[in-house]
């Protein structure tokens, strides 16, 4: 919230508190008349090029309201009442705070988008744990298709395609909201409840192959007969051999051909030719 809309917000009566009391907010808010054109371009203008906060506040004040008859439309989502108001109330004071007098249009037609946008973002943050609306599409789809299930049981496939090409989105997209609106957020490791006829947990039937024990026996016996029969074979090589592999392949800072050759004090062909000599011997004692 800007600094403004937060001065603006400062400006209106400490009792009025939708989260306190809904029912004496919402009679408290009744109280107030509706403004007509001329009294509204006037608090308007006062505002927009005298910045008086006081005109500004009887503009939120006299349209509180109207914030209460849209929040009653979104009580479907199974949230607060009053904390779609509250929510609603700041998208009113950003639009006070943006509103031109000059353009021609009654202040309520300017404010209704700023209005629902903070609800639709309260709901969509609050409605379910999993978000079901990330991108601007996927979020006009999850508003639209919400209000038509409320008059539809599963959507057909006419249906779907109508909604569809109503929005400008796939069929697809279409079918998949309807899923989202239909799940439900489940506990990972469930309820902590012993009742049979309690529902099962995702963690009971979501399989781990990554652990899974006797692979892990299999894998773990390979490795370590692997490494027993390495370590016997190095062992049947001589000692300069057996410290060229071991340096050029089992060190965790492993050598080059020309280091190893300055060591030993012969070339870096003649390391290549013992290195070669060594693994092809090491080969055969595997493999035996």
């Amino acid at each position: 919230m800007t600094t403004d809309v937060m001065a603006m917000n400062s400006l209106s009566l400490q009792s009025m508190a939708p989260g306190q009391n809904l029912d004496g907010y919402i009679a408290t808010v009744r109280k107030f008349d509706v403004l007509s054109a001329e009294e509204e371009k006037a608090l308007a203008e006062r505002f927009f090029y005298d910045n008086d906060l006081e005109a500004a506040r009887e503009l939120v004040l006299r349209h509180l309201r109207f914030v209460v008859h849209l929040a009653r439309s979104y009580s479907g989502y199974g949230l607060p009442l009053g904390d779609l108001v509250q929510e609603g109330n700041v998208g009113l004071m950003k639009a006070v705070k943006r509103f031109d007098p000059g353009v021609g249009v009654r202040l309520v037609s300017f404010a209704v988008h700023w209005i629902k946008a903070e609800m639709h973002e309260f709901i969509l943050k609050n409605w379910r744990i999993v978000k079901v609306a990330t991108t601007k599409a996927q979020r006009k789809l999850f508003f639209n298709l919400r209000g038509a299930k409320t008059k539809l049981a599963w959507l057909s496939k006419d249906e779907a395609k109508a909604v569809a090409d109503d929005l400008g989105v796939p069929v697809a997209a279409v079918s998949q909201m309807e899923g989202r609106l239909a799940s439900h957020d489940v506990a990972f490791d469930g309820y902590g409840s012993d009742d049979d006829e309690a529902p099962s947990a995702p963690m009971h039937y979501l399989e781990d192959r990554s652990a899974n024990p006797e692979d892990v026996v299999v894998e773990t016996d390979f490795r370590d007969d692997s490494e027993r029969k390495l370590g016997a074979a190095l062992m049947t090589l001589d000692e300069r051999s057996r410290d060229i592999l071991q340096q050029r392949w089992l060190a965790d800072k492993k050598q080059t051909l020309h280091e190893l050759a300055a060591v030993y004090s012969v070339s870096a062909e003649r390391i290549r030719q013992i290195e070669a000599n060594a693994i092809k011997k090491l080969r055969k004692r595997l493999a035996a």
